[in-house]
């Protein structure tokens, strides 16, 4: 993959990208097919999955076989590298040391940023969620409709490849068709589940996940996505024949050097730069966004890590995609005698409102999974989940917390270890390897994943005394949960116990909803910051995701988010990036900007 040096810049480009992830490719992608000249600034190292993906290590063959440390959180095989919920010479700081408001940013400072080792679950945002005040009266509306992002939630899903199935459930929106890809089937513990747990009501289908489950039709969908556009169909149809159905090896958190997952770096990027269009910079650590005398953008200050040198480049217009946390940050940074209190800050909500997925967890054991025959059931992580399905009784108001969550799953035979032993861990012997073997298989896990509503005292603001190795400002959190988030972990946990149950299982202990909701930031969902609206006093953003102050500069990652759905947010982000994207064009084309 071709990546330029300072010594190779252009002395101006259309426009410049900060991040190179869900939001920085997608953009990156729209741009460039229309001919836009972009330049993209990313602060971490190049990565190349197709050379550095450990798709086929087994345990044994790794650092410390494997596990998890503080550098690799999610063990050595995750694709992620020089970064996690700590990056050395980047510090942030807590405005409370109680860890339940403590916030866990998480940060990937590599080329396709978070892409490379999410779980790649795609999930549309529905009706309700664009519209969660018109609902209950808590939190904020969308300016914007399910049906004007319809559009793009289409494109983003043939560009990169869906799996899943459409099922007609409420608020859960089906996808035309041709659109998605066949789902894997479900696996044995997976069946077994929703057979027992359909007469409680609880509905389970296919997930929806960025893998290719066949290859692609690279003949008729770039003629969808560009029907105007020969060159872009070109581009795309070429990608796309180089990218393999999934053959269901390893974990996608590895990344995959056949292509079969959605990454940035494996979906967005080689189309872009085959256009001749983009130049990707790294290493390159932006700083604050340069306005003129007009309050335009006009460029962006960055660090050079690799030198410590200090550099402003140029554009006719500014993306920030460098997540909801950095895009802040920067945003806050970007300070004049004019601008105080940081750029697109009129409003004082820049850093503010800030949100994560709710999470809770709770696992158990099912005797009926014991000895069963040997099979494979690797896979694509989660082949089923639960979407939420209580919103009418949520609705008259018969549950003590305001919105909804979904069920992943976690059975079947994984790769052995310790954690597998249950009762009979630890042990050593022929007893403990009886007991491993017969328990071996048995086990199931619930996680859930649930919407927050915004809130005053979730929010993030320069810490006045703190900077990082190249002298900027860190970021300061303030972090607090509501009791409707504390009752929804506590409603997941029974759930999940009474799910075990059904099954005839024995869950593990329920914990109260203080105990079991997962830290902030530790679902690796932040969004907010710079939320949208359609009043520039109570928003950052319009409904374009550029800033009301600066018109050419827009916010194409997670910050314009003015509620954070119990949908995974990075399809969500990509339809808004390219929906964005396609605009800015056109205000570029009618000289608006």
């Amino acid at each position: 993959m071709p990546i330029i040096s300072e010594q190779n810049l252009r002395d101006d480009y259309d426009v410049i990208v900060v991040g190179s992830g869900a939001g920085g490719g997608q953009s990156a992608f729209t741009l460039t097919m229309a001919g836009v000249k972009v330049l993209m600034l990313e602060s971490g190292r190049n990565y190349d999955p197709l050379t550095e993906t450990a798709m086929f290590q087994t345990p044994d063959q790794m650092p410390l076989r494997g596990i998890s440390t503080v550098e690799k959180p999610f063990g050595f095989a995750d694709a992620t590298v020089n970064g996690g919920w700590q990056v050395p010479d980047e510090p942030y700081t807590q405005a409370n040391n109680k860890p339940e408001e403590r916030f866990w940013w998480w940060r990937a400072r590599m080329l396709g940023g978070r892409t490379n080792h999410w779980g790649r679950i795609s999930l549309r945002n529905g009706p309700y969620d664009f519209k969660p005040y018109s609902r209950d009266g808590l939190g904020f509306d969308w300016p914007i409709a399910y049906e004007d992002v319809t559009p793009y939630y289409d494109k983003v899903e043939l560009l990169v490849g869906v799996y899943g199935s459409n099922e007609g459930l409420e608020n859960t929106p089906d996808s035309p068709n041709n659109t998605l890809l066949p789902p894997p089937k479900a696996r044995a513990g997976e069946l077994y589940f929703k057979k027992h747990v359909t007469p409680l009501g609880i509905p389970v289908i296919p997930i929806h996940r960025a893998v290719l489950s066949t290859r692609q039709d690279h003949t008729t969908i770039p003629q969808r996505l560009f029907p105007q556009n020969p060159t872009a169909q070109k581009l795309t149809a070429e990608s796309m024949k180089a990218r393999a159905a999934c053959f269901w090896a390893t974990d996608c958190g590895r990344g995959c050097n056949i292509r079969a997952n959605y990454q940035s770096t494996t979906v967005h990027l080689p189309p872009a730069l085959a256009s001749g269009n983009l130049d990707i910079l790294p290493n390159a650590h932006a700083r604050e966004v340069v306005l003129n005398e007009q309050g335009k953008a006009t460029g962006v200050t960055y660090i050079d890590k690799t030198t410590g040198k200090e550099r402003t480049v140029k554009a006719r217009a500014v993306i920030l995609a460098a997540s909801s946390g950095e895009t802040a940050r920067i945003l806050l940074n970007s300070k004049s005698a004019k601008h105080p209190d940081g750029i697109a800050n009129s409003s004082g909500l820049v850093g503010k409102y800030i949100m994560d997925t709710v999470g809770a967890g709770l696992g158990g054991r099912v005797p009926a999974f014991e000895g069963l025959p040997l099979h494979n059931e690797d896979g694509a992580g989660g082949h089923v989940y639960v979407p939420w399905w209580l919103y009418q009784q949520q609705h008259a108001g018969k549950l003590d917390f305001a919105r909804g969550y979904h069920i992943e799953f976690s059975t079947g035979r994984h790769a052995p270890n310790l954690g597998v032993a249950g009762p009979a861990g630890p042990g050593y012997g022929s007893k403990f390897k009886e007991e491993l073997r017969r328990t071996y298989g048995s086990f199931i896990g619930f996680s859930g994943r649930g919407e927050m509503i915004p809130n005053k005292d979730s929010y993030c603001e320069l810490d006045p005394e703190v900077k990082d190795k190249w002298g900027i400002p860190v970021l300061k959190f303030h972090w607090k949960w509501s009791s409707h988030e504390i009752n929804q972990a506590a409603h997941m946990q029974k759930t999940f116990a009474a799910m075990i149950e059904a099954a005839g299982g024995i869950p593990n202990r329920v914990e109260t909803g203080e105990k079991a909701i997962k830290p902030g930031g530790f679902i690796i969902h932040e969004v907010g910051g710079g939320i949208m609206g359609a009043d520039k006093n109570k928003s950052v953003t319009n409904r374009w995701n550029q800033c009301w102050d600066v018109p050419n500069l827009l916010l194409n990652d997670g910050s314009a988010f003015c509620s954070n759905a119990d949908k995974n947010p990075t399809l969500t982000i990509m339809a808004l990036a390219w929906r964005a994207c396609d605009h800015l064009i056109e205000e570029m084309r009618q000289g608006n900007l």
